[in-house]
């Protein structure tokens, strides 16, 4: 299989795509816009762009299932495209610019290639199985910031899982001490894909799903970045936690996280 032709044609169509998508920014009426629960919302646009993703996928490598975000009762099959049609939903019905495109090819829990668009800046982060990470064709690595207080990071806010904000809002308060500052994009996709790039040098959230991060997640490792879950170890596609940023910040980014997200948790 030649992931990098597959790989390119993927980023040809997410380009193809994020141009509709762009062109219906301003077409979308509060009429338009659905709820799914709590905070996560759907329009005819992330529908419409899932159902042509699919359509061009099949046709690009025929016989492979999915595991879409509008799409749940889809069959998978042994390789599964794993699609966000539109990763920033809220973003894009206040017209606010950062939402993107996010698709992956798995092989079982493989991810084999990755797809970014960031629509808005019409920025096109990719990878493939055995590849460094690209954005619009030129190679990208994550960051070399040496510690915390040297770093910015970026996060997201739980939708409806409350559980554990009280962790959550003490780790928030110790980086607003300790570090550049966090920032709040509001597209995971777009947070990993900037991890990957050195624009952020970590970033960690937990309620998430595996059509936010698959492709982002080997945007990060090959560009030299780390991927754990909130334990540390390899569940972070389908454990709806991750936790990347690059090698050098990572042992003392784990062990502070620990002590203070998880505190909380014992103490209960």
């Amino acid at each position: 299989m030649n992931f990098e032709k597959i790989t390119k044609q993927v980023a040809e169509l997410c380009i193809r795509t994020g141009e509709f998508i762009q062109e219906e920014v301003h077409k979308v009426r509060t009429s338009d816009i659905e709820t799914k629960s709590i905070n996560n919302f759907v329009t005819y646009v992330d529908k419409t762009s899932e159902m042509r993703l699919m359509e061009e996928l099949s046709r690009i490598l025929p016989g492979t299932g999915f595991i879409a975000e509008e799409s749940p009762s889809l069959e998978t099959k042994e390789l599964n495209w794993v699609i966000d049609p539109l990763d920033g939903t809220t973003n894009f019905i206040h017209g606010v610019p950062i939402y993107s495109i996010s698709i992956a090819l798995m092989d079982k829990s493989e991810v084999l290639l990755g797809v970014v668009l960031e629509i808005n800046l019409k920025e096109c982060f990719y990878s493939w199985k055995g590849s460094p990470s690209y954005l619009n064709g030129k190679s990208i690595s994550v960051s070399s910031a040496a510690s915390v207080k040297d770093s910015l990071f970026a996060t997201g806010f739980p939708y409806h899982d409350y559980d554990h904000l009280d962790g959550y809002l003490d780790f928030f308060r110790f980086l607003m001490q300790h570090s550049r500052g966090i920032r709040r994009l509001g597209s995971a996709a777009a947070d990993l894909a900037y991890v990957a790039c050195g624009r952020f040098d970590g970033f960690y959230e937990y309620g998430l799903s595996s059509w936010d991060v698959a492709a982002g997640i080997l945007l990060v490792k090959n560009a030299g970045g780390i991927v754990t879950d909130f334990s540390g170890c390899s569940n972070f596609i389908f454990g709806k936690e991750l936790v990347a940023t690059n090698p050098s910040i990572h042992p003392e980014f784990m062990d502070v996280f620990k002590n203070t997200f998880f505190r909380n948790d014992k103490d209960a």
